[in-house]
C-alpha cells in the first residue's frame, strides 16, 4: 500500500468517512480511494502529478484544458421553453458561457460578490462579457459594509 493511500485513508477517517462511515452509504470512502489508488499506481514525481491533479480537477469540475474558441460546434442549443427571448445558445465545453440571439457571448460567474463575513454569491450583475479565445475566470468583488 502507497503512502498515499494511508495518508487519504487516515484523512478521511479523522473526518467521519472511516470504514464504518454511513454517508453516501458508506460509498465516499470507496470512491475517494479508488481515485487515490489509482494516482499513487501512476508513479508520478512532484511536477508531474502537480500536472495531473490540475488537469483532472478541471476535467471533474467540466472545465476546459484551453481557451474556449466560440466555434459552432461548441454550442448546445437551449430549449426556448427554459429560456429567455434573447439566449440561443449554453457552451458545451463550459455550462456557465452563453451566447445571445445577437451573437454575443457572456459569462454568468464572470463575477463573484464577497461579503466582509466571507459570504460569497451571484447575481444579476455577475454576467461579463466574453471575447473570444476566452479563458473562463471569475472576478471576485469584495464587498464593504
Amino acid at each position: 500500500m502507497s503512502e498515499l493511500l494511508k495518508h487519504a485513508q487516515h484523512e478521511l477517517t479523522l473526518i467521519g468517512a472511516g470504514e464504518d462511515a454511513t454517508n453516501y452509504d458508506g460509498l465516499l470512502r470507496k470512491a475517494v480511494l479508488d481515485i487515490v489508488e489509482a494516482f499513487s499506481k501512476q508513479g508520478h514525481s512532484g511536477l508531474s502529478a502537480s500536472m495531473t491533479v490540475a488537469m483532472v480537477e478541471k476535467l471533474l469540475r467540466f472545465q476546459p484544458l484551453s481557451p474556449l474558441t466560440g466555434a459552432e460546434d461548441e454550442w448546445i442549443p437551449i430549449d426556448p421553453a427554459y429560456s429567455t427571448p434573447r439566449l440561443a445558445d449554453q457552451n458545451r465545453r463550459c455550462s456557465r458561457v452563453f451566447r445571445r440571439v445577437d451573437g454575443t457571448a457572456f459569462d454568468i460567474e464572470g463575477r463573484v460578490f464577497r461579503e466582509p463575513d466571507g459570504t460569497t454569491f451571484l447575481d444579476h450583475r455577475s454576467s461579463t462579457d466574453v471575447t473570444f479565445p476566452y479563458t473562463p475566470a471569475t472576478q471576485i468583488v469584495d464587498l464593504t459594509v
